[in-house]
């Protein structure tokens, strides 16, 4: 292919993903009640929640059915033809149906939502027609039209299912808002992958337990940069009464002291150790560490267990390495 053709596939590229930017500020401009109430009634839902859909919208809705489900919402995809042919013993009285067509005049739909509303099951469609027969058979509406489809002859659904996967992405967050869906929940379903090590590795599977860098803070300057040169972790923690940690002196405190002509090896390890510094426990997971390293420009910590003891000390490259954690990788939800 020439260089023009090349380009023209970029230009191309960025026509249809502003388009469905476009589609996108559409929807949240005029996100309205619909939504909210979408939200209120899958917070009160004491089953499951049941996405169905066909074609494109059937595979935004296998889509949305996931997240939900990994996110504390139970819930499965329900086809609608398989639906009529038996499947529809899979509904419940208390489980919410959250049908996905575009257009709202999808025959395998409409024909299917009589029978959904016959057990007393409650509906929310999301639909670019808010009087399509899909919205009249349903509870709730959320509408999610769009200006057009990026399909250059606006047939092929492109920005519309954008819409509505970005509509359920939206409604299962509000979902893990309200429910406090946190790092801990989050770990219990996504036990494997990277995700699952982010959030399942702890620090006491990582952390240096041998020869840690430590010494009594009573001891002289001198000892103390001794073991923090051999300990090559950059830090030495300096222990009270118990083994407790009282304080740390790291590399950088060293070159300051150096810079300022105020380094006296002579003088007591207490007297230039940094007190109180940041710890963590063994308990702790590694992502929650390298948050913490990141936040504050650190690159090791002392490891402490609940009676302030020093167990270990964990570095930066324990969590890159070992860890294989990325930074900006936060535990929120």
């Amino acid at each position: 292919m020439t260089d023009k053709q090349l380009s023209d596939f970029i230009d191309r590229g960025r026509e249809v993903l502003a388009i469905e930017e476009k589609g996108l500020a559409s929807i949240r401009k005029n996100l309205g009640l619909g939504f909210a109430k979408a939200v209120e009634m899958l917070a009160g839902c004491k089953g499951r929640v049941i996405i169905t859909g066909l074609g494109k919208s059937g595979l935004v809705g296998r889509k949305i059915a996931a997240t939900m489900s990994s996110t504390g919402s139970p819930s499965f995809f329900l086809h609608p033809v398989e639906a009529a042919h038996g499947d529809l013993g899979m509904v419940r009285s208390d489980d919410v149906v959250i049908a996905i067509s575009n257009s709202g005049e999808t025959d395998e739909l409409n024909s299917l939502l009589p029978a959904i509303r016959s057990f007393e099951t409650k509906i929310i469609s999301i639909t670019s027609n808010g009087e399509s027969t899909m919205a009249r058979l349903s509870d709730v509406v959320i509408e999610a039209k769009v200006p057009c489809e990026a399909c250059s002859h606006g047939l092929a659904p492109t920005a519309s299912t954008t819409a509505a996967l970005a509509l359920g992405d939206a409604l299962a967050v509000c979902l893990m808002d309200h429910k406090d869906f946190d790092s801990i929940d989050f770990k219990k379903f996504h036990p494997g992958g990277t995700l699952g090590r982010r959030l399942t590795l702890c620090i006491s599977e990582l952390m240096h337990t041998d020869n840690i860098p430590s010494a009594p803070e009573s001891c002289l300057l001198s000892e103390a940069l001794n073991i923090l040169d051999t300990g090559k972790l950059g830090l030495i923690a300096l222990t009270s009464a118990g083994n407790k940690l009282a304080g740390v002196i790291t590399d950088g405190d060293v070159r300051r002291l150096v810079c300022a002509g105020k380094l006296n090896s002579s003088e007591p390890a207490s007297e230039v150790m940094a007190k109180n510094p940041l710890r963590v426990t063994p308990d702790m997971s590694a992502a929650q560490a390298l948050d913490l390293m990141e936040a504050k420009e650190i690159t090791v910590l002392p490891v402490v267990d609940e009676n302030g003891k020093i167990s270990g000390m964990i570095h930066l490259h324990d969590l890159l390495g070992k860890g294989r954690l990325k930074f900006a990788e936060t535990t929120r939800g």
